[in-house]
């Protein structure tokens, strides 16, 4: 049995198709056999764009006996795969610019699934407005503290959504309406990330410049601190 970190365990989790998943972006293939052993799907498609990756993850698809239940296939994102065929689109590992654009440049595809399972290691908010704009709503969010870093994994099904404040779409309406711990934890380290680097500034003359990021740390700074007060109302409540 495949044994997963906890966040590509979290990334797993949040497939509910229980179909067909495309896992785009395959690496080693343990996610894709993790979901197999689990019963989360009864077929993986796993890709990757570098044969390197591919390999490992035949190799390790053939010792756990699971050939025929995982295909592999070399692909430039999902480009690979018909409309229709997969039931869940899987990305996780990348950041929120390249997973838009992996969504973008297979738009048939996207528009034909089920649910989309996305793990982006960066510009949360992106990926938010872009769901949105492209007709899919987020049904889950939730996220991991991993090793020292936090990761944020999303499920977006088909849908009309849109947020009223851009807070939401920058710490995601769901965490902030379930007083998530983990985005309680993130935030009051944001906390004290910025007030470090503001600490640091009032000590000395600022540049024109200076002082305007400044102005903008300020300004994130209580965004932080609205996030956080919502998420512990929510908590208490």
């Amino acid at each position: 049995m495949i044994r997963l970190s906890k966040r590509l365990q979290a990334v797993a989790h949040q497939v509910k198709s229980h179909g067909v998943t495309a896992d785009i972006g395959c690496d080693h293939g343990f996610t894709s056999i993790y979901l197999i052993e689990q019963g989360l799907a009864d077929h993986v498609i796993a890709m990757d764009i570098n044969e390197g990756p591919l390999e490992r993850a035949r190799e390790h698809v053939t010792e756990s006996g699971l050939t025929e239940q995982i295909e592999l296939r070399l692909s430039d994102g999902a480009k690979k795969l018909v409309p229709g065929e997969a039931d869940t689109l899987l990305i996780s590992g990348m950041g929120g610019a390249l997973i838009c654009k992996i969504l973008e440049d297979s738009s048939e595809i996207v528009e034909r699934a089920q649910e989309l399972v996305l793990s982006p290691q960066s510009e949360w908010s992106v990926v938010r407005h872009y769901l949105h704009k492209h007709g899919f709503m987020i049904a889950a969010e939730t996220m991991v503290l991993d090793q020292g870093k936090y990761y944020l994994i999303m499920r977006a099904v088909p849908g009309q959504e849109h947020y009223s404040d851009e807070m939401e779409y920058i710490y995601g309406r769901y965490l902030l309406e379930h007083g998530d711990t983990c985005l309680i934890s993130f935030l009051e380290k944001e906390e004290t990330r910025l007030q470090g680097i503001l600490n640091k500034m009032a000590s000395r003359e600022l540049s024109e410049q200076a002082a305007r990021q400044k102005q903008e740390l300020e300004q994130e700074q209580v965004l932080v601190q609205q996030a956080k007060e919502i998420c512990l109302h929510r908590k208490e409540g």
